[in-house]
């Protein structure tokens, strides 16, 4: 690749992740009016939420652009492929399990899993958990992956919806 292709290429990334972030602060700003003026609730979950979905996208493109910029025969395309594929295996498995532990009776739930560890994180909208809810968490958890007993952290985390 030659030199003006790599600056051409680079300074479409830097647009891009100047459009974002121009894109994230007027939203922010809206969520933000909104909220002071009544009509929208935000909490922990639905920030938290917006967050993984924002940077994700810019994970997202920063990929595509990897792709886009390499022969598809190059370690370095076969890389982002395979990152992507993982990111988007990653994103299925978090809703399946928030889905799952949904279905035990809480309002919000948001599953974060680790993407360099196989440690799974947990949050549910509760005041406390009793062992016997987070036994029954985990076994779904369990169930639906191969996390050890070690890399899981499940949270109360009470916020009104």
């Amino acid at each position: 690749m030659t030199n003006t292709k790599k600056i051409v290429l680079m300074s479409t990334l830097v647009l891009l992740l100047a459009v974002t972030a121009i894109f994230n602060f007027v939203l922010a700003g809206t969520r933000t009016t909104a909220t002071a003026g009544g009509n929208v609730e935000t909490n922990y979950f639905t920030s938290y939420r917006s967050e993984r979905a924002s940077t994700r996208s810019e994970e997202f493109v920063q990929l595509d652009s990897v792709i886009a910029a390499y022969a598809t025969d190059s370690a370095e395309y076969k890389e982002a492929v395979a990152m992507k594929q993982q990111m988007v295996e990653m994103m299925e498995d978090e809703l399946i399990l928030e889905t799952m532990i949904k279905s035990l009776g809480f309002s919000d739930v948001v599953v974060a899993i680790g993407s360099d560890s196989d440690n799974i994180n947990v949050f549910i909208n509760s005041n406390e958990l009793d062992l016997d809810t987070v036994t029954k968490i985990f076994q779904r958890l369990e169930n639906e992956t191969s996390v050890r007993e070690g890399n899981v952290i499940i949270m109360p985390i009470y916020a009104e919806s």
